[in-house]
């Protein structure tokens, strides 16, 4: 048997009275059930893991607990990335917002195109992320769902979370508004740090 990871819930890094666009109502919400959900059901399979030994499993017990790890463990990365972009600067760091217009020709290319996944992704489930590919040399804004479809061996830097927890009690159906509000609190501090260090 082994012992079971751990990961510790990351708090809030600022006011969620003070996002414009995004209430206090949603954000703690989304911050304690949604991403405390998905930290709660990674340590549970952890725990059943490093209870039950993977060789004394059948495979499709041991598949389905690796699924579920898996998922678990990107929906609280994922969270936390999500969370991370709503604090910090405004604008992304010179050698990011270089790289933004290398790649899509300006920040509000970039802006028009995940703005779209987005869109495309409501009434469904999923994330629109911003990605640095060591492997392409870019930037690339991908399509995730089920928190299990990412760009290999890439990095993420800011994630639009589209699942309907994310926006339902501000915004209702209107996953529209909720990607235009997420757009405006969007802070590039955290991005510009993770990008500068996966270059």
């Amino acid at each position: 048997m082994t012992e079971a990871a751990t990961i510790e819930m990351q708090p809030l890094e600022f006011d969620a009275t003070t996002v414009p666009g995004l209430s206090e109502k949603l954000l703690t919400s989304h911050h304690q059930n949604n991403y405390g959900g998905a930290l709660r059901r990674f340590s549970a399979i952890e725990a059943e893991l490093a209870k039950s030994g993977a060789d004394q499993l059948q495979g499709f017990q041991l598949n389905g607990l690796k699924r579920e790890e898996l998922i678990a463990h990107n929906s609280v990365v994922l969270h936390e990335i999500y969370f991370a972009g709503l604090s910090g600067d405004a604008a992304p760091s010179k050698s990011l917002g270089k790289q933004i217009a290398a790649d899509f020709g300006s920040e509000d290319a970039w802006r028009n195109e995940i703005a779209a996944m987005g869109r495309a992704l409501a009434g469904g489930s999923g994330w629109a992320l911003l990605t640095w590919s060591p492997r392409a040399g870019r930037l690339i804004n991908s399509w995730a769902a089920d928190h299990a479809m990412l760009a290999a061996g890439g990095t993420v830097l800011a994630a639009l979370d589209m699942y309907e927890h994310a926006y339902a009690i501000d915004y209702g159906a209107n996953a529209g508004g909720y990607v235009d509000a997420y757009l405006g609190a969007l802070r590039w501090t955290a991005a510009s740090e993770a990008f500068d260090k996966a270059r």
